[in-house]
Formats: structure tokens, C-alpha cells, sequence
């Protein structure tokens, strides 16, 4: 998973749209919330970090439902079932946030995402890895977690918003 430093202009030109739109649009000030968000964004310009857990054939796993399902076959407990849960929450968070439209026309398809509600499964994977943070004594990243399962939908606000600032960009020049 490539996760690009603070400092670098693509991480610093999120962290800058996501403030803007978090603060100025939503009233949230939570710099922790905000800097995840802004590294969610970052990492997922990547396709290859987007689509990188692989099903028991090997191939990625494109779709949510296969992710849930996938989670659910892991072993209790371990870091691999909470990267699996964070996973889906950071997949459903994205696509719910940032394209909409993907998640409606995925939904209308004849495919395992039909049934699958986003928002309900990015917030119980974010929940369950908040848990599994408890059970490690990692408070401030259960804490983390747990804000991003509670306000799901705020974030996929804020991600959308951050979206349109950078297609505003993109008519100005």
C-alpha cells in the first residue's frame, strides 16, 4: 500500500481541500478525521491500492459484497480480518463519497453489489476495526475509527465536496 509522506504536494493538495471542505462547508474541525481522509484520497489514486486484497483465486476483489464476504471467511481477530475491515470502510467511504454515480450504476448491474448497502457496510467496517483497536489498546485509532463508522455519511459529504473543488480546478485552467 503506497501511503505518500505529509509533505508531498499531492498529499498537501488533499489535506488543503479536505480542511476547506470539512471546515468550511461541514463545521467539522478534526484534524486526525480530516488528515485520515486526505491519506484515503492520496492512496486511492492508485488503482493498484484501490483493488489491492486478492480473493482465495488471487485475482483483486472488485466489488464490496466479495470484500465482506472475504472478511467474514478470515479467521476472529488478527491484523489481516481488521486490514480486511478497514478496507471495506476506506472502499465504501470512496466510491460513496467521491462517485456516487459508480455506486448507483454497480447497484443497478445484475452483480453481488445490488444487494450490498455502502453506507451500512463502510460504517460496520470501520466499527468492527474501532473494536478490534480496543482489543489492542490502540484508543486513539479505535477512537478514529469509531468517528468514521458514526459519521460515514459526513465524510462521504466532505469527500464529495473535496471532489468538486477539484473539478472547479480543473474549469480554471
Amino acid at each position: 500500500m503506497w501511503e505518500p509522506p505529509p509533505e508531498h504536494p499531492l498529499r498537501r493538495l488533499f489535506a488543503g481541500l479536505a480542511e476547506h471542505a470539512f471546515f468550511s462547508h461541514l463545521g467539522v474541525a478534526d484534524p486526525p478525521l480530516i488528515d485520515y481522509l486526505s491519506g484515503l484520497l492520496a492512496r486511492f489514486v492508485h488503482n493498484d491500492d484501490l483493488y489491492q486484497l486478492r480473493g482465495a483465486s488471487g485475482r483483486p476483489l472488485t466489488e464490496l459484497a466479495e470484500l465482506v464476504i472475504e472478511a467474514e471467511r478470515l479467521p476472529a481477530g488478527g491484523r489481516t480480518r481488521r486490514d480486511y475491515y478497514r478496507h471495506i470502510g476506506d472502499f465504501a467511504l470512496f466510491w460513496t463519497g467521491v462517485y456516487p454515480e459508480a455506486v448507483e450504476r454497480q447497484r443497478s448491474r445484475a452483480g453481488k453489489d445490488a444487494f450490498v448497502s455502502y453506507t451500512a457496510q463502510g460504517k460496520r467496517g470501520y466499527l468492527l476495526t474501532s473494536r478490534m483497536e480496543e482489543q489492542q489498546h490502540h484508543d486513539a485509532e479505535a477512537g478514529l475509527y469509531r468517528r468514521l463508522s458514526d459519521q460515514f455519511e459526513v465524510c462521504a459529504l466532505g469527500l464529495r465536496a473535496v471532489r468538486d473543488d477539484l473539478n472547479r480546478m480543473q474549469v480554471r485552467e
